[in-house]
């Protein structure tokens, strides 16, 4: 038996993968995963998804909720070892990349991303350039220099994993797993992986995108609360912008002069841009924050 990987747990949450399952077991029983760290945590696949899996001799536990992040917290419930890999069920992952991520993180990382490599084939270009647009938010936000923060697949310390609030629900827990992270060790690495086309019905729908947008934003009220306070309070920037034109053409087009709609144009305007300096400058003493982190780990 292959003890190389007798420390790490590799979790696929499934719904309805049946098209892939079994080749997705395959290639791990292939790279040497024994099968008793293998854990299929299935949503209540309609399929032949959990069968396929049980054939494979690898453990198969029914999920506690809906999503992605209740399938991890599932997981967590059943996992024992100190390393945890998680990927999709797709067959998006070639599983040959494990020996290199896990490689990544006992060079003392908390979490190793394989980075995707996308291509025409495996990936639309809405859904390239909508992960690009997602990532450089996340960058922006928690200082962070990643190329795919979205990625399904990724290796990291099961002590941090159960420690995650979960405060994000379905596609949007890699970003708060990224965030926790980036927060408390700042810890990650990424290894480039290759990606290819799913196998069967893709789940991932446009909309989701601003989902997870939504998801990263709110997290920055747990990880950078000041940042959060201030991008809110800079709405009155618009607010007075608008405020500010209506009056101007009530002046100029209608003759009618309205002072205080004027003075509070200003005193919207002026707060607002104030709040948007200091977001961020916020954001800037956050990734001073994160320098000084990296120095004293050395």
């Amino acid at each position: 038996m292959n003890k190389r990987f007798n420390d790490i747990t590799v979790v696929i949450p499934t719904l309805n993968e049946g098209e892939a399952i079994d080749k997705v077991l395959d290639e791990l029983l292939g790279v040497g995963i024994p099968k008793e760290n293998i854990l299929v945590v299935d949503g209540g696949s309609a399929d032949d998804t959990v069968e396929k899996a049980r054939s494979r001799g690898v453990r198969v536990v029914l999920q506690e909720g809906r999503g992605k992040a209740d399938a991890i917290r599932t997981a967590i419930k059943h996992i024992k070892t100190p390393l945890v890999l998680l990927m999709d069920g797709d067959y998006t992952y070639p599983a040959h990349y494990i020996p290199l991520l896990y490689e990544k993180i006992k060079q003392g990382y908390d979490l190793v991303i394989g980075a995707r490599l996308f291509n025409k084939e495996s990936q639309g270009t809405i859904f390239r350039l909508g992960n690009k647009l997602l990532t450089k938010f996340f960058n922006i936000l928690f200082g962070t220099n990643l190329k795919d923060v979205l990625s399904g697949m990724y290796i990291i310390r099961a002590s941090i994993l159960k420690r995650l609030p979960f405060e994000t629900k379905s596609f949007g827990i890699e970003s708060e797993i990224a965030a926790h992270i980036a927060y408390t060790t700042n810890k990650i690495a990424e290894v480039p992986i290759k990606y290819r086309r799913r196998l069967g019905k893709k789940k991932l729908k446009v909309w989701h995108g601003f989902l997870i947008l939504r998801e990263m934003v709110r997290l920055t009220l747990r990880y950078n609360p000041t940042f959060f306070i201030f991008a809110m309070s800079s709405l009155l920037l618009i607010l007075g912008l608008a405020i500010g034109i209506h009056a101007l053409y009530g002046y100029f087009f209608l003759g009618v002069t309205n002072y205080i709609e004027g003075l509070v144009a200003i005193m919207f305007t002026l707060v607002g841009f104030q709040s948007l300096l200091l977001a961020i400058l916020s954001l800037y003493l956050k990734r001073m924050e994160y320098r000084l982190m990296r120095m004293f780990q050395k």
